[in-house]
């Protein structure tokens, strides 16, 4: 190699060695110190871009987990609202079941009468409790509520305890029940037909039975009786839901269907029972235990627009669960009408009515609280699947852009040693020009 002090070519080899020597030890010095094997899109722009990904994905899920838990704390508040109602309704039929025993006199009715009027005074406040300024169980944040022709929906009890081969035609004297045995109607019994409307109780006799067939036994034969409250038939379509679709029958078959008059909380029927009593007055349990046998299959609802409360649960839009809080209030319940007025035991017949208000007011509360108790399950597993989620992606997004410490360990010692030496060979390049010197001496 020519001796030459101009350009130091070794030296300046060595120097762009050292250059490289230095950015590799900086690498490595950076993925040690940092524990990630790409800081910066130069590290690897594709698994840098796939790792932000996964890391906006993981921060989306774990607020999806927040959203289910707080979520769920406000259906707590509203499970806590609606088991203080429950409780309420179970002490109220308790008070109208001794009410309607005539051990008690119209002066002790008229005490009960104030308990239950407190009641229901507090089953209001119960239904305006609140979660974040969010007044939960007042119907404010209902479904939907269209009803047919946009009326809103109408009470509805079903009974299909009767024979499914029970036609309009029958007498009530051959009425059998569904396992096909006779009511025991005799032609001399009387039935006693009441209904709660607006807090109040109406009152229809129908005696004697006679002849009276099915079909007429409500609609001609009960003196008085206001068709434009309530009515009656044996058929196979139950009435009309929240959204206005027709609703059928469990089973399929004709069932006997009560349905109000008039849709909406105004409309509604709040209690019904029927008392077939035999010429000698007693009762008869047989036709009483069949004949009492319906459920509320559609409730009494005002028209509304969707309000339901909605939590969003997914990263995406649209990935949501929604739940609607029925009107929770004692006047939707049937316990009170909108003048004000409670629900009236002062009688013993007004007490035996009220039982049936205070079951059909049980079944909203349970219905409500059923559906509250199902979305809580519901959020508890959304928020344990979504924390499976947010491991798994964290787990990927690590193998992506951690750093393999004992790997980058070896390589930052080798990438110092390297660079200590190339530090030692640019001083030794140095040294030699000066070997030119002993030319010139």
């Amino acid at each position: 190699m020519a001796m030459v002090v101009k350009n130091n070519m070794s030296a300046k080899n060595t120097l762009n060695q050292l250059d490289k020597n230095d950015k590799a030890l900086a690498k490595s010095l950076k993925k040690v110190s940092s524990g990630m094997r790409i800081n910066s899109a130069a590290d690897d722009a594709s698994g840098f871009s796939i790792s932000e990904k996964m890391r906006t994905q993981m921060r989306s899920l774990d607020q999806d987990i927040d959203n289910a838990q707080t979520g769920n704390s406000m259906l707590k508040v509203a499970e806590g609202g609606l088991q203080s109602t429950v409780d309420i309704l179970s002490t109220l039929k308790e008070k109208v079941i001794n009410a309607a025993n005539d051990t008690n006199t119209d002066a002790d009715r008229a005490t009960i009468q104030k308990e239950l009027d407190q009641a229901v005074d507090q089953l209001d406040e119960n239904a305006n409790v609140q979660y974040n300024g969010k007044v939960m169980l007042d119907g404010s944040h209902n479904n939907q509520v269209v009803g047919k022709d946009g009326a809103g929906t109408k009470t509805t009890l079903v009974n299909e305890g009767l024979s499914p081969d029970t036609v309009e035609d029958d007498p009530v004297t051959d009425l059998k029940d569904s396992s096909g045995r006779s009511l025991g109607i005799q032609s001399d019994s009387r039935i006693e037909f009441s209904y709660v409307l607006k807090g109040k109780t109406y009152t229809r006799v129908l005696d004697p039975v006679e002849d009276t067939d099915f079909q007429h036994m409500f609609s001609e034969s009960l003196p008085k009786i206001n068709t434009d409250a309530i009515g009656m038939g044996f058929t196979n379509l139950v009435g009309y839901d929240r959204m206005g679709e027709p609703v059928p029958t469990v089973g399929g078959n004709k069932a006997m269907v009560f349905t109000a008059g008039n849709p909406g909380i105004d409309g509604q029927i709040s209690g019904l029972t029927i008392n077939v009593v035999n010429h000698d007055g007693t009762p008869n349990r047989t036709a009483n235990s069949v004949l009492n046998n319906f459920e509320e299959m559609i409730r009494a609802e005002d028209p509304s627009p969707d309000n339901a409360l909605v939590f969003q649960i997914g990263t995406k839009s649209n990935q949501t669960v929604k739940i609607g809080f029925s009107d929770m209030r004692a006047t939707a319940l049937g316990l009170k009408a909108k003048d004000g007025s409670t629900l009236n035991i002062g009688t013993q017949k007004n007490a035996n009515a009220a039982i049936s208000v205070l079951d059909l007011a049980m079944q909203k509360a349970l219905n409500q609280q059923t559906t509250v108790g199902s979305m809580q399950s519901r959020l508890e597993y959304t928020a344990s699947n979504l924390t499976t989620a947010s491991e798994n992606t964290q787990s990927s997004e690590s193998v992506i852009r951690d750093a393999n410490m004992a790997k980058e360990m070896t390589e930052y010692t080798k990438n110092n040693v390297i660079t200590q030496a190339a530090q030692s060979m640019l001083a030794q390049a140095n040294q030699n020009s000066s070997q030119v010197l002993s030319l010139l001496q």
